[in-house]
């Protein structure tokens, strides 16, 4: 079912994105929200569910008409991402990691690289990965070691890339790569082909939450990427890295305040329905002031959110404040999807009722995409230097 978003908080700037709202909420109510409890039983990934979203348009809304997008402000990208992760979360990290998987090219491609290129990425048939960390540099990205040597008209690739979303599934993969042992200095930006030889995936993680999002490894055994693929210059790989995660900081707040509407939704339904002591447990204070701080918390996260995105959309700097939304909105959504659980007493703990998923699903939103902790450190940096 649709969230119960209250007007106050839903502002759109168009009756176009008043359109695309409801045309996000059919989707979700008749394709996703249907399927979503037994493909992450299952650990099914969801490649035709993201195709339908693909025809719909809604995979590229935040890039440019001219390179078959959406054209779309970020404001409004980011409102479409939060009822599609509403409906079902692993589906809007999707959505979320293409459209990051899609930056690199959009904004430091070459203009004959777009051309090449963005139209096949954002025309809903291609799926694609973004693959920064490694097993031993998560957090501290520029310790990265998978290397790249220019051979003739190649670059010979070979390291091990960790936690990649659609790692063996998608169709195009954005390489971060040293070029030079320079630090972040020496790192680079390849665009590499699923079929790229010497690319290949190791099986995907066993994952508390989210399962049906595939996780994987990506393997590189002096896979060969040719050197016109090289996004910006040598060596801008790292800003290209950091620009990158900025918007999909932003991307992972709005999938977070969807889950936690999603939770606080089944919370206040379930309250007024459930009762004890011969009446609904939503007339007891107890429950009442529960609900009212998830609710507050909820509208609380989404101001940060579409806050940093109409920054975004004017063209101002906005990094530390995706930071304060990624970091308050992740932590929101942990506190309330716990929160809901405890409203549903036992009856949260078990499968029967989709709270014990989302209380799962919510705790790798404070890991991926820069950890809280990191995002503290972005924030703490801005006021003292």
């Amino acid at each position: 079912m649709a969230l119960s978003i209250s007007p106050a908080d839903r502002l759109l700037p168009s009756e176009e994105a008043e359109a695309l709202l409801d045309l996000t909420r059919e989707i979700a109510d008749a394709e996703l929200a249907p399927r979503v409890a037994d493909a992450e039983r299952e650990g099914r990934f969801f490649r035709e569910e993201l195709r339908t979203l693909g025809k719909a348009g809604l995979l590229s809304l935040p890039y440019p008409e001219e390179w078959g997008g959406g054209g779309q402000p970020y404001e409004v990208y980011l409102q479409v991402l939060e009822e599609l992760a509403g409906a079902w979360l692993s589906v809007g990290i999707s959505v979320s990691v293409h459209s990051l998987a899609c930056f690199p090219v959009a904004q430091f491609g070459t203009d004959e690289q777009k051309q090449r290129w963005l139209p096949e990425m954002l025309g809903g048939e291609l799926l694609g990965a973004y693959c920064l960390s490694e097993p031993q540099s998560g957090s501290d990205a520029a310790a990265l070691q998978t290397r790249a040597v220019l051979d003739g008209p190649d670059y010979v690739v070979s390291g091990t890339k960790a936690w990649i979303t659609h790692g063996g599934v998608a169709d195009f993969y954005n390489l971060m790569v040293r070029t030079s042992d320079d630090g972040a200095r020496g790192i680079s930006c390849l665009l590499a082909d699923a079929s790229t030889p010497g690319l290949s995936s190791a099986p995907p993680e066993r994952k508390m939450g989210a399962k049906a999002s595939r996780t994987a490894q990506v393997l590189l055994d002096s896979a060969r990427v040719p050197s016109d693929r090289l996004i910006g210059a040598e060596g801008q790989g790292f800003r290209i890295a950091l620009a990158a995660l900025d918007a999909g900081r932003l991307g992972i707040a709005a999938c977070a305040v969807g889950l936690a509407q999603a939770a606080l939704d089944a919370a206040a339904a379930y309250a007024k329905e459930r009762r004890q002591f011969g009446r609904a447990i939503g007339d007891f204070q107890g429950i009442q002031f529960m609900l009212a701080d998830m609710a507050t918390q909820v509208s609380a996260a989404r101001s940060l959110v579409l806050s940093a995105s109409r920054l975004k959309d004017a063209g101002r700097p906005f990094g530390v404040e995706a930071a304060k939304a990624k970091l308050f909105a992740t932590d929101a959504a942990m506190k309330v999807t716990t929160d809901a659980v405890q409203v549903f007493g036992g009856y949260g703990y078990v499968e029967d009722f989709p709270v014990e998923r989302y209380m799962r699903e919510a705790k790798v939103l404070q890991i991926v995409e820069g950890t809280n902790q990191v995002q503290r450190m972005v924030i703490g940096r801005s006021l003292t230097s």
